[in-house]
């Protein structure tokens, strides 16, 4: 197919896949999904989909796929590869940080919400790790070749070599 976009510019898409996400009944798959098996859930979701939706859309959509809850594993493998990007960033700087496991309690906490999955975690990242870490690098706290540890006091993060 191709598609041509408002300037009249044509795209091919031949050799495409277009992947969609919603999150279009959410809410079900947050009820259903310790109760009700798969296609269930499934059923549910595509009728909020359907009322959403008109079919001729619907009709022009190959596959659909109704996904189950984020689990605290796939949380927390999230927040791994967000912090991973960070320490990459922090290396650049000769720097290290080393997190408490109560650390990335606390943002697997704040960053995830049964509605919105894993998308509010790297928000939660940059204000409660980065912004913070940022203020106290520019303010010489940590130099070059040292660690930085964060740990959790009173719900916030510390910062200390």
């Amino acid at each position: 197919g191709r598609l041509t976009d408002g300037q009249g510019r044509t795209v091919d898409f031949k050799n495409t896949v277009v992947v969609m996400t919603s999150n279009l009944g959410s809410d079900l798959i947050q009820t259903l999904a310790r109760d009700a098996d798969y296609n269930s859930m499934r059923d549910a979701v595509m009728e909020v989909v359907g009322r959403h939706f008109r079919p001729e859309f619907i009709n022009r959509i190959d596959e659909v796929v109704v996904f189950h809850p984020l689990g605290d594993s796939q949380i927390r493998g999230i927040a791994d590869i967000q912090l991973a990007n960070l320490r990459k960033r922090l290396a650049d700087r000769d720097l290290k940080i080393e997190l408490d496991s109560d650390v990335m309690a606390r943002l697997i906490e704040v960053g995830y919400d049964p509605v919105f999955g894993a998308r509010p975690l790297k928000r939660a990242i940059q204000r409660m790790i980065e912004n913070p870490l940022a203020q106290d690098i520019l303010a010489g706290n940590f130099l070059p070749g040292e660690t930085i540890h964060g740990r959790l006091e009173n719900g916030q993060i510390a910062f200390t070599k």
